[in-house]
């Protein structure tokens, strides 16, 4: 009898319900690739947005009708159960963690993925779903804050979305980089952003974050909620405007802000090289080993209930991050 595996199928662009399971035939691992048993996977907001087929402008990067690859998901934690004739960082029963990124397919059974990628032996002091979420809000957040808004210590930092996935992993790295940590968020979550360092928490129903004259070092839009000319005012005046959520609108603005003292400023960082991202996945989980920072886990789905899980997401009302086992 042939082994398979169970995936999660995107036919085309559209709503959750789009998502279809699908049985497929077990994949082999190429000569420098390992299998892998999926433990847990992340659902994300860019996950959502890849269904969804989000922003326009980059189907043609990732497919016109729908994800040239097909499948849903990037991060995942898991178990290795065979390599190719020419791996060597791994071996079978090796636990991992790390990211599918482009090839997608994370949200499944198994998956085989280059050695060489962003792929990491996963600490035993974390667990699968923990591991799972680490290359998404974690990795994101740390790339923005350390590599390119250059946050230093002393500096005030507004973080747009305190409570979400990269919210709450970025309210924690700013606050140990020793930043004045101000973040966004609803009433009903302030006192958990408050729990993980931020010095003031304003309700963004109830007051603007961006008032002229705030002088703020770096603005971290984490869900692109803002612009680079709403955020100008209240940036100091070499202050630097960070947003991960790259749309056509925003393109002038960050390219036009190379002239003035000001910046907006955009970097994908699922566009770097593998092995810088290891790089940076071993400094984050130095940060965890010394309880600096905690990647934070809201709810965790069966992976047969992948539409619930993208639903929640899509709602928008999330704590850090959601995964399916």
């Amino acid at each position: 009898m042939t082994a398979t595996r169970t995936a999660w199928h995107i036919p085309h662009y559209g709503r959750p319900d789009t998502l279809t399971p699908v049985t497929l035939p077990m994949p082999q691992p190429g000569p420098n690739e390992v299998l892998i048993r999926i433990h847990a996977s992340a659902v994300t907001r860019a996950d959502g947005m890849m269904r969804k087929g989000e922003p326009l402008f980059a189907r043609p990067f990732l497919g016109l009708r729908r994800p040239r690859n097909g499948l849903s998901g990037t991060g995942l934690s898991g178990e290795v159960m065979a390599t190719g004739n020419k791996v060597s960082r791994f071996a079978s029963g090796d636990l991992v963690f790390g990211e599918a990124g482009m090839h997608f397919g994370a949200n499944a059974s198994h998956i085989c993925l280059d050695e060489g990628g962003v792929l990491m032996p996963k600490p035993a002091s974390l667990s699968h779903e923990e591991a799972a979420v680490l290359c998404d809000g974690v990795l994101t957040s740390w790339h923005y804050l350390h590599n390119l808004g250059e946050v230093q210590s002393g500096d005030r930092v507004l973080i747009l979305g305190g409570a979400g996935s990269l919210g709450s992993a970025a309210v924690q790295i700013a606050a140990h980089m020793g930043a004045e940590v101000t973040a966004t968020c609803s009433a009903r979550n302030a006192s958990f952003v408050a729990s993980l360092g931020a010095d003031q928490v304003i309700d963004y129903n109830a007051e603007d974050a961006l008032q002229r004259g705030a002088g703020y070092d770096v603005i971290f839009d984490t869900l692109g909620v803002g612009t680079f000319s709403t955020a100008k005012p209240a940036l100091a005046d070499t202050g630097r405007y960070l947003c991960p959520v790259l749309t056509l609108g925003r393109l002038p603005a960050i390219l036009l802000s190379r002239l003035g003292r000001k910046r907006a400023l955009f970097a994908a960082a699922g566009l770097e090289k593998p092995q810088r991202l290891r790089a940076m996945l071993s400094e984050i989980l130095t940060q965890i080993e010394q309880d600096h920072l905690t990647p934070i886990i809201d709810r965790t789905y069966l992976l047969s209930d992948l539409l619930e899980a993208h639903a929640y997401v899509e709602a928008g009302h999330k704590r850090g991050n959601v995964v399916v086992v």
